[in-house]
């Protein structure tokens, strides 16, 4: 009969690991704040004692970072925690308004979603541009965004096609960013991607940032476009561009007071336009028929 000896749990390797680094933990902390990640002293030494684990999905994250600043393999740490059971999608949260939310929290977890909680929407602008054979060319979006606390360094960008047996489009960011992970799964027509700030913002600090989403030939035919707001936006601006001019367009508008909808013009440049001032959580967009 032999004995298999005890592998160390998560308090123990991370003791071992702090102990080999030589870091003290208000270090370490120091180390993780300037990777944008903030975890409290009173947090590492609970981990490092066992007296507390990781469980949510931000502290999660902040343990693969945790593996990078003492040195360690990939998942030397995240490995020893076991399944996290991931929470329902509730009103709210990151999948709220999608049309399958259980979809969406799945491939999100392939990103760094911490922040989004921390960053308001000072402002949106996005304009969609639709060529003369009625495909969608490109969605431009600009925003503004002010940080609530220390240390938001990207903006998570989550875009859903009706149609899944098409090309997704092409992510360039284009001011003010960079392109971090990109997570995609064409079978339920999904990208996910983080757009990564120059530098960590402070409390009460804004960022700009703007990017393109890039469809190719052959075009698919362009019927609607909404942004979905599971946090209020002070001011939401919404542009479609046809090269080809569709027979009606209408406004959609879904918040908590249910789902309307109206009939708008084309303006004198063959484009629409819609603007909401301190909207959301809600869904807001055009639809258009040919």
């Amino acid at each position: 009969m032999s004995i298999s000896p005890e592998v160390p749990g998560f308090a123990e390797t991370l003791r071992a690991a702090v102990a080999a680094r030589g870091l003290s933990l208000d270090r370490i902390r120091d180390h993780l704040a300037r990777r944008g990640v903030s975890v409290s002293l009173a947090t590492l030494s609970y981990w490092q004692t066992g007296r507390s684990r990781p469980e949510r999905r931000s502290s999660l994250v902040a343990v693969g970072h945790l593996e990078d600043v003492l040195a360690l393999s990939p998942g030397a740490l995240t490995g020893l925690l076991g399944p996290v059971l991931r929470p329902r999608a509730q009103a709210g949260g990151i999948s709220a308004f999608w049309p399958e939310p259980a979809v969406i929290d799945d491939v999100v977890e392939g990103v760094d979603t911490r922040w989004d909680a921390r960053l308001t929407r000072v402002s949106q602008h996005d304009r969609v541009v639709v060529g003369p054979e009625r495909g969608e060319r490109s969605f431009l979006s600009r925003q503004v965004l002010r940080a609530e606390e220390d240390g938001p360094d990207r903006w998570v960008v989550i875009l859903h096609l009706d149609e899944h047996d098409r090309p997704l489009p092409s992510i360039r960011p284009l001011r003010h960013c960079r392109l971090g992970r990109v997570v995609t799964r064409p079978a339920d027509g999904l990208l996910v991607a983080e757009l990564l700030f120059r530098t960590p913002l402070r409390r009460g600090q804004t960022v700009l940032t703007e990017h393109e989403l890039v469809n190719h030939a052959p075009y698919p035919l362009a019927t609607n476009y909404s942004r979905k707001f599971r946090r209020p936006v002070h001011e939401y601006v919404l542009e479609v561009c046809f090269d080809s001019l569709p027979r009606t367009c209408t406004r959609v508008v879904q918040d908590a007071g249910g789902r309307r909808t109206s009939g708008v013009r084309l303006d004198e440049g063959d484009s629409v336009l819609g603007v909401a001032l301190r909207f959301g959580p809600g869904c807001y967009g055009f639809e258009w028929t040919w």
